[in-house]
């Protein structure tokens, strides 16, 4: 992602204008789970000008309208995060308090009910928005499910098209300017140099670059986000192929489930200490849908990020960078991000150190929220078992816990408009997760006898699910786009 996105934004009529080389080893494998992505992703690929159709044939990927997560309040309830927001509003109390007033007054109608993307989802259809904001059909938002192994082939083949220049092979030492600290090459296993004026360490958990040479330290998020471990394994494909991803929680841990055109991804995330790797495995096995076709494999992780990214001439990008579990399907959009950040603020050969000061700043403060939002999942759980019971007894980080106090306060919601998951996320996981305040805002209740809330709610209701009928089934659409045999 990171080739493709610098050989997009130097090219020249010769190739690069600034020379770019790619150092990797097919010999080294990828962790290879990310394939679940976010809406944002779709922006990256159309700067880069891949056409939607073409990619998603080309990774024998699916649409996305979001996730749906079962078990994670109570183990008996499910609930959606859709990609886009709820209902319209139809007056200027915002929905939702709209909702929490009717919930009081015993209305058993669900919040999902008022979600275009679930409309769609809980009956297999898709299609994208249409571009009118008066029509209901405006109102969803997707991304993509796809084989992250075959994206990735794609942007080498973009990249080295556009000048980028590929070294295959092993890193055997790293070179460093006795003066200044800065790296100046790298030397391969088989004694050829690659020299640089500036590195960009994508070497995944390693941190080959950002810590083995430069210490950038690791601040761990495991005390609230324990899970340390994942077993992945890969199934033949179920039908229908759904347009969403599902999140289910299990008793130490949590499954994804991401169907693909040509297989559906499988895994289980868990916390060691409370499960063993053998009785992971056996969670998984008893709860996929369909055969294996590879051997499970497990992962190690810790939660956190790099305390700096960004040190002297090189900044890390990816697991290189930081992990957050992939709960909310952020892994390849801190990718992203982190890629158009560096473009931002492209150094020179004088390093500016303003330059590493902001990429740092900013990094660390999109770390930190989407790390908040993911706690929240953990934090308003009501299961039984000690695993969960324990994360929804550990303090939350301040902002969150800022957050949930004007939630459950008066409904409020208070995400910054320049964070990553916006209110109709937020309004997701609180409702769906059982933290629904007994209090609303007081302009409802003074204008409940000039708008007839119910009937407006009923009606965005059965308008959705009538336009929801409108699409062609995922399936549909997936057929269109198969590679050709």
């Amino acid at each position: 992602m990171t080739a493709a996105a610098l050989a997009n934004a130097l090219a020249s009529s010769s190739g690069c204008s600034i020379p770019v080389t790619l150092v990797e080893s097919d010999a080294i494998g990828t962790v290879g789970v990310g394939e679940a992505t976010i809406p944002p992703i779709k922006a990256f690929n159309a700067r880069l000008g891949i056409d939607e159709a073409d990619f998603v044939r080309a990774t024998r990927g699916s649409f996305k309208l979001g996730i749906e997560f079962v078990g994670w309040g109570a183990a008996d309830t499910r609930y959606f995060h859709p990609f886009g927001s709820y209902g319209a509003d139809f007056d200027r109390v915002a929905l939702h308090h709209w909702w929490l007033r009717e919930h009081a007054a015993g209305n058993p109608v669900p919040f999902d009910d008022y979600s275009m993307c679930w409309a769609l989802a809980r009956e297999n259809r898709f299609g994208p928005p249409v571009d009118n904001a008066r029509d209901v059909r405006s109102t969803h938002a997707y991304a993509y499910h796809f084989d992250a192994g075959l994206y990735a082939a794609t942007l080498r083949n973009y990249a080295e098209a556009r000048g980028v220049q590929r070294v295959e092979g092993r890193i055997a030492h790293v070179g460093r300017d006795g003066e200044t600290g800065h790296l100046t090459h790298v030397t391969m296993d088989d004694g050829r140099t690659v020299a640089g004026d500036f590195f960009v360490d994508c070497s995944g958990f390693a941190g080959l670059l950002i810590e083995r040479t430069l210490d950038a330290g690791f601040e761990s998020w495991a005390h609230w986000l324990p899970c340390d471990s994942a077993v992945a394994m890969p199934t033949a494909n179920a039908a229908p192929i759904t347009p969403y991803t599902r999140s289910t929680a299990h008793a130490a841990g949590w499954q994804w489930r991401i169907p693909l055109q040509h297989r559906q991804g499988n895994g289980h995330v868990y916390c060691s200490a409370a499960i063993s790797d053998d009785e992971a495995v056996a969670v998984l096995r008893a709860h996929v849908e369909s055969a294996a076709i590879a051997d499970p494999r497990v992962i190690r992780f810790t939660a956190g990020r790099r305390r700096k990214s960004w040190v002297g001439n090189c900044v890390a990008i990816g697991l290189a960078s930081g992990f957050l579990e992939p709960l909310e399907s952020t892994s390849l959009h801190l990718i992203q991000t982190a890629v158009e950040r560096l473009l931002l603020v492209l150094p020179d050969r004088n390093h500016d150190p303003l330059n590493a000061e902001e990429f740092n700043r900013a990094t660390a403060a999109e770390y930190e929220r989407i790390r908040d939002f993911i706690i929240l999942h953990y934090h308003a759980n009501t299961r039984p078992e000690p695993f969960w019971q324990q994360c929804a007894a550990t303090p939350v980080p301040d902002e969150l816990a800022y957050k949930l106090r004007h939630w459950m306060g008066s409904g409020r919601l208070v995400a910054p408009q320049d964070e990553l998951f916006r209110n109709p996320s937020w309004l997701a996981v609180y409702i769906g997760q059982g933290l629904v305040p007994d209090r609303w805002d007081a302009m409802a209740d003074a204008r409940a006898g000039v708008v007839d809330a119910p009937a407006q709610l009923g009606k965005l209701r059965n308008l959705m699910r009538a336009a929801a009928a409108t699409f062609p089934t995922h399936d549909q659409v997936l057929a269109r786009l198969a590679p050709a045999s």
